[in-house]
């Protein structure tokens, strides 16, 4: 029987013969998704008695080919992000696979031979977008407390020069014990073809970099995710890369309530947006699907419930009604708090449940969140920045 396990520090498979368990090939990266979802394939075997894995390494995704006597080679393709839905059959494998320059495309790799090829079966249907000049990222490394790293994805307007200078906006991805991903993003896109930085943040608590610093998150959310996100945008403000009061954090779900509490203390970031966001760790413990909830309850006992009053920046929120991950009624409620002190804006959308940016609402939400960046880069331009909860004004 083959399994994963993370006992070594790192998820990898293991296999029983009914007397003992081994490790088939010890590999420093995770051969397993984020476990917060069902469903997943993350290896597969191949008629020769080889066995095909995805491999994550920090935000990056490669394809390994696991030969009988345990010796791994990497398999040359042309993709930086895999899904975890590998389907293997015979000697070829099926997969999900995109890169920063390619949109999620289906494709057979044949590894019978001792070159892989690769045959795309399906790409998405955005033929209009072909050709199309995207962003590109650096990859940056800022140094924080305790001699720690954190990594980032740096997404530089489009067409931009070397010494480019621009509004930031920060994102804080889902999870949060998910990661950012190396692959074209559309969204990101449509930011950076508006003349506005993206930068991925693969905070404390994220998937690729071993058990320990996934787990240094668990009662510690809230706090250690928002200084790793505060971090970077202070470095890119040092570097003269960001705009001072031009600088703004993002998120979605779990990423929502980093954004939130990024914006409920002194920082870098002029105003957040938070979309579908959890506001309660408590109250989302118990309403996430019930396979997540021991994740849910480990993460509590840090930052706790998001506070109105503790808000400092302008705070736009973005939530389907119809979300059964994150209730939209603690988001109405913080809405209400904040509205009683002078803010916030709120974007409600009908029939959306928890994945906005996969809704018919994407488009609504991404003007929406347009909008806001550039009201609050107008208000700082004409001195008008600076919202404080306590005065219930900007």
């Amino acid at each position: 029987m083959y399994f994963v396990s993370d006992r070594s520090g790192w998820w990898n498979l293991y296999r029983w013969d009914g007397l003992k368990v081994e490790a088939v090939a010890p590999i420093a990266g995770e051969c397993a998704a984020e476990p917060w979802e069902l469903g997943y394939a993350s290896y597969g075997f191949l008629d020769d008695d080889r066995i095909v894995v995805a491999v994550q390494e920090g935000p990056r995704h490669r394809l390994v080919v696991i030969e009988p006597d345990g010796t791994v080679r990497p398999v040359d393709l042309p993709y930086t992000s895999i899904k975890p839905y590998l389907a293997a059959r015979g000697m070829t494998v099926a997969l999900i696979g995109s890169s920063p320059t390619a949109a999620p495309q289906v494709a057979l790799v044949d590894l019978a031979g001792s070159y892989s090829q690769v045959e795309v079966l399906a790409r998405p249907e955005h033929a209009e977008l072909d050709g199309a000049r995207v962003s590109t990222p650096t990859e940056l490394r800022v140094r924080v407390a305790n001699d720690r790293e954190v990594f980032a994805l740096v997404y530089p307007p489009t067409g931009s020069a070397a010494d480019w200078r621009a509004p930031v906006i920060v994102r804080a991805h889902p999870g949060p014990t998910a990661s950012c991903l190396l692959r074209l993003d559309w969204q990101t896109q449509f930011f950076t073809n508006r003349g506005f930085a993206v930068v991925d943040v693969d905070y404390l608590g994220s998937t690729g970099y071993g058990r320990a610093f996934r787990e240094s998150l668990y009662g510690r959310w809230g706090l250690d995710d928002v200084d790793d996100c505060a971090a970077v945008a202070g470095h890119l403000l040092s570097t003269a890369r960001a705009v001072p009061g031009q600088v703004f954090i993002r998120g979605a779900s779990a990423g929502g309530f980093t954004a939130l509490h990024a914006v409920a203390q002194d920082g870098p970031f002029a105003a957040a947006i938070a979309v579908s966001a959890i506001v309660d760790p408590a109250r989302w413990a118990e309403t996430v699907p019930r396979f997540q909830r021991a994740h849910a309850m480990r993460l509590r006992g840090g930052a706790g419930r998001v506070r109105a009053a503790a808000v400092q920046r302008p705070v736009l929120l973005i939530h389907g009604t119809a979300d059964e991950v994150a209730v939209v009624e603690d988001v109405r409620e913080l809405a209400d708090e904040l509205t009683s002190l002078g803010m916030p804006e709120v974007l409600l959308l009908p029939d959306v449940g928890h994945h906005v940016a996969t809704s018919s609402r994407a488009g609504a939400a991404l003007e929406a969140s347009l909008a806001h960046y550039r009201s609050v880069m107008a208000d700082e331009a004409n001195g008008h920045g600076g919202y404080t909860a306590a005065s219930g004004s900007r």
